[in-house]
């Protein structure tokens, strides 16, 4: 029965009046902004909601700005409550962003090899980080990119903030590029999320 409570649940983006004591931060005042409410409507986006979270937190230094993270992370959660994009697509999305913005963008300029732009089969180092074009592939662990899943990777790692949430992609790619953003992630991180596990446990 707080008055805060409206300003403070999961998922509230809040204008909050806090003073700090010795070892914690006291909420004086609270004010919502936004609650994205129909994330609580559907398993599968609060489940993703939920991920998006765990990747901040294991992500961002206490008491560091972090404009970039909060200006993702309300986006996304965003197109989950309208449900205007896949759900998957804005999986993929957040992923790679966040690993840019953490700074840990991988080299999706050309072949790290021959230097070639573009083929039109490309293959992805999840590891390394590193493309390679198709004459200089050698190894079978990597991941087959067609044209369409290296332009949206392009896109979502070097686009202006305004642009990476609108781009076109077929409907049979995008669980192909959200599997590729998260294996990079882990790979990158070497650590689980246990809610990207149940995300993946329950998702339809």
């Amino acid at each position: 029965k707080n008055r805060k409570n409206s300003a403070t649940g999961m998922f509230c983006y809040s204008k909050l009046s806090l003073y700090k004591t010795r070892d914690s931060y006291i909420i004086d005042e609270a004010e919502p902004v936004e609650t994205f409410f129909a994330l609580r409507e559907d398993l599968d986006k609060i489940s993703l909601a939920q991920y998006f979270g765990e990747l901040v937190i294991s992500l961002v230094q206490e008491d560091e700005p972090a404009e970039e993270y909060l200006r993702l992370i309300l986006n996304s959660l965003h197109f989950l409550a309208k449900g205007t994009m896949p759900n998957e697509q804005v999986k993929a999305i957040t992923e790679l962003r966040i690993m840019c913005i953490a700074g840990y963008m991988p080299n999706l300029v050309a072949c790290d090899r021959c230097g070639e732009y573009e083929t039109n089969t490309m293959y992805f180092d999840v590891e390394d980080g590193l493309l390679y074009c198709e004459n200089c592939m050698s190894s079978s662990a990597l991941f087959q990119l067609d044209i369409g899943l290296v332009k949206a990777l392009r896109h979502i790692a070097f686009s202006d903030f305004e642009k990476i949430y609108s781009f076109k992609l077929e409907d049979y790619a995008i669980p192909d590029l959200s599997y590729i953003t998260e294996k990079y992630l882990l790979s990158k991180l070497q650590r689980s999320f246990k809610t990207l596990d149940f995300y993946n446990s329950i998702k339809v």
